[in-house]
């Protein structure tokens, strides 16, 4: 990006953020309906907004969790987009659930997940430290149910008394529940183990677990070792991969608008990416331990089921996460109801679209 996008951009970021809590309330054709998108920002997101400073980038670090390896440095860094006015502090971490650990003990500002772990994560002490901005929407590939090599399990309800491997707190969990249901057997029918990735794929591999549920890196690494998938969640779940930026970051005015400058260049990243399938396989490959030609054939047939784009919030999204919630709480994966609808913050809506439209300039 030039400097002249660079400086118009910044410049649109600031009046969005000084004047967000006064746009915050307006009816943009936007549905005034129960829709999230229509929620009032927090009181402390507004005050930080209308106290008429400056911000001053060069003093503003913005703290990012990924999962499973560095993907959005690598992307930004690749499409061109990395040249941020502010620090971008990267941390890799095996799971969203472990990202928003992290958010809570406040050492994030920034993250993104599946649909589950802000569910979980809401019921911490602190309410989690998080609001849901916006939304990655992206293909649910990579999501499966795998069995070691020369398994005699032919189907689902076979697991019936297996030692069954998942990660606790993500769409794994989540998409284990959902197969078992349809294959007519409940959560107690299995011997659910909790595990991480990287210890699943040992154990199945190894032959102390009969089946993982597991997803990206993991599932790679455990076909590598000659694993198959049992059952795929592709039609699953939702592609829904929410961005979680913490309280404290939404109520300083410099990391709130770095966060709004961030999404949006993820964005075009995303844009890049579907017009550079080629390129991007050589890069992603070896850190996600795939061969160049698989890598290729995932990206390929992710984009055949859909693009990744950042989505701004909306009253399907979040039914789509209050109908997990429901789910785990009916079979008592879950303490209490969770409403999700207040883990949801609109307030950098406006901003985020501005953004864009600038960047797009």
């Amino acid at each position: 990006m030039n400097k002249r996008k660079s400086g118009s951009l910044l410049a649109v970021i600031t009046v969005l953020i000084l004047t967000l809590g006064a746009c915050s309330n307006k009816d943009d054709s936007i549905d005034t309906s129960d829709s999230v998108a229509t929620q009032a920002p927090s009181e402390a997101i507004t005050d930080s907004a209308v106290d008429g400073s400056d911000i001053d980038f060069s003093n503003v670090t913005l703290r990012f969790a990924e999962t499973g390896w560095d993907l959005q440095k690598e992307l930004l860094k690749a499409a061109g987009l990395d040249d941020t006015p502010y620090e971008v502090e990267y941390t890799v971490f095996q799971g969203g659930n472990l990202c928003l650990e992290a958010m809570a003990a406040k050492q994030v500002d920034l993250t993104g997940s599946s649909e589950i772990p802000p569910i979980y994560a809401s019921l911490a002490e602190n309410g989690g430290n998080f609001k849901i901005v916006a939304v990655n929407n992206s293909n649910t590939l990579l999501q499966e149910l795998v069995i070691p090599p020369n398994s005699d399990i032919k189907s689902v309800a076979d697991l019936k008394g297996k030692k069954v491997g998942f990660i606790k707190s993500t769409t794994a969990q989540y998409f284990l529940y959902v197969m078992l249901k349809n294959a007519g057997l409940s959560w107690s029918d299995i011997d659910s183990v909790e595990i991480t990735t990287a210890d699943g794929v040992t154990a199945l591999l190894g032959g102390e677990l009969d089946a993982f549920a597991s997803y990206g890196n993991s599932i790679n690494a455990a076909k590598n070792g000659g694993a198959t998938t049992l059952e795929s969640a592709a039609d699953i779940l939702s592609g829904n991969f929410p961005f979680e930026a913490s309280v404290d970051a939404l109520a300083d005015k410099g990391k709130s608008a770095a966060i709004v400058d961030y999404l949006a260049r993820l964005q075009l990243a995303y844009e890049w990416q579907k017009q550079n399938v080629e390129k991007w396989a050589e890069i992603s490959a070896d850190p996600t331990g795939q061969t160049y030609e698989d890598a290729l054939d995932v990206l390929q047939k992710g984009y055949e089921q859909r693009d990744s784009q950042v989505i701004t919030l909306s009253d399907e999204i979040t039914k789509s996460e209050q109908n997990v919630a429901d789910a785990f709480f009916e079979v008592g994966l879950l303490e209490q109801k969770v409403d999700v609808s207040t883990l949801y913050d609109n307030s950098l809506t406006d901003g985020y679209n501005q953004a864009l439209a600038a960047l797009r300039k």
